[in-house]
């Protein structure tokens, strides 16, 4: 019998969450966590695009833009490294990543904020669409700066679908993952992808799915005006869920034979079990559209190199706590906890 939803014994390693007074709802938490602003104090990105996908034919090559923060030399190939996914319709820039990548960078880290295919304002980049099978995407980049910069230690974070993407890689790569990378932690991970596209169909979630569509469609028109032999801006007409502009648009034009094949296939959850390095998982009871299903779950607990840390609150990637400016601790739970991972596996 697979235990419910915050009952996993609690790592005595990490600090207990405890959301503020006034954060106690999954969708206030999930809100407030989007929109309050994180301190910032990086230094400026060292701009780098990193073909991820060469040219084909008469087809242009894929890029995608990393935001680099590096720490000075001779000093900087011995420091940890974290590689930063955002999450759907987010960039390098969404207020997450900037979170974390201020705190490990004070913490002496180097810093890698990515954008997948086509966010960050890359759109004129690629020929293709995003998804949430795109796994070796992250690894395309991980290895140009293995080798670029002769890194001995690298880490993976991933929020959400970008939780996803790190997840799936690492159960990809299985034993044979290069040794410098280190760990890799899924906030918030869409790890199922058809439970979790079906609860944001919900009517509690509406709100969220509509945010998502509206981002995606905008997104999709743009695409096809920039190559306009590839998409047939019709295909957006009267789609209504994501599971439907999954069906419609991104099974179509990203070889999938429809959105359940794209779920099955592009999922994390059919690959944790083969995850061989220290993996972190963060997930909130409360979130209100991440969906762990029961075999997913038992796969997690059967795997020793995947610690889970489930709150009973936290929401959707926000997990803000009480701050505690004694300790210099902002409130951001989930930023400590994947740097405390981070650092202690580096």
């Amino acid at each position: 019998m697979t235990a419910p939803c915050g009952t996993n014994p609690w790592p005595a390693a990490y600090p207990p969450f405890h959301p503020r007074p006034w954060l106690t709802n999954g969708h206030l938490q999930t809100i407030a966590g989007n929109f309050l602003p994180r301190s910032n104090h990086l230094p400026a990105p060292v701009s780098q695009l990193v073909e991820v996908s060469p040219a084909h034919g008469t087809q242009i090559s894929s890029q995608v833009l990393c935001e680099c923060h590096w720490q000075p030399l001779p000093a900087r190939p011995y420091c940890a490294t974290a590689i930063i996914v955002h999450g759907l319709e987010g960039s390098s820039r969404s207020q997450y990543v900037i979170g974390n990548a201020d705190k490990l960078w004070a913490a002496g880290c180097n810093v890698i904020r990515m954008n997948m295919r086509n966010c960050g304002g890359t759109e004129r980049l690629t020929p293709t669409l995003y998804h949430s099978g795109m796994s070796s995407d992250v690894d395309h980049v991980m290895r140009f700066f293995l080798e670029t910069e002769s890194l001995a230690s690298i880490s993976l974070i991933g929020y959400s679908m970008g939780g996803n993407l790190v997840l799936k890689l690492a159960g990809d790569l299985g034993t044979n993952a290069p040794p410098q990378l280190k760990s890799v932690i899924g906030v918030s991970p869409a790890a199922d992808l058809g439970a979790s596209a079906d609860a944001l169909h919900e009517w509690q979630n509406r709100f969220y799915e509509r945010r998502f569509l509206r981002a995606l469609l905008k997104r999709f028109r743009r695409k096809a005006m920039l190559f306009p032999r590839a998409f047939d801006p019709q295909r957006a007409a009267n789609v209504t869920s994501l599971r439907d502009f999954d069906d419609r648009i991104t099974a179509l034009y990203s070889g999938f034979r429809s959105a359940t094949d794209y779920y099955h296939r592009a999922a994390a959850a059919r690959v944790l079990d083969k995850i061989a390095i220290p993996t972190l998982l963060l997930h909130a009871c409360d979130d209100p559209f991440i969906r762990f299903n029961e075999e997913t779950r038992n796969i997690i607990t059967a795997n020793p190199n995947i610690t889970l840390l489930e709150t009973d609150h936290g929401g959707h990637c926000a997990f803000l706590a009480t701050p505690d400016r004694t300790n210099d601790n902002d409130g951001y739970w989930a930023e400590h906890t994947a740097k405390r991972f981070l650092l202690a596996h580096a």
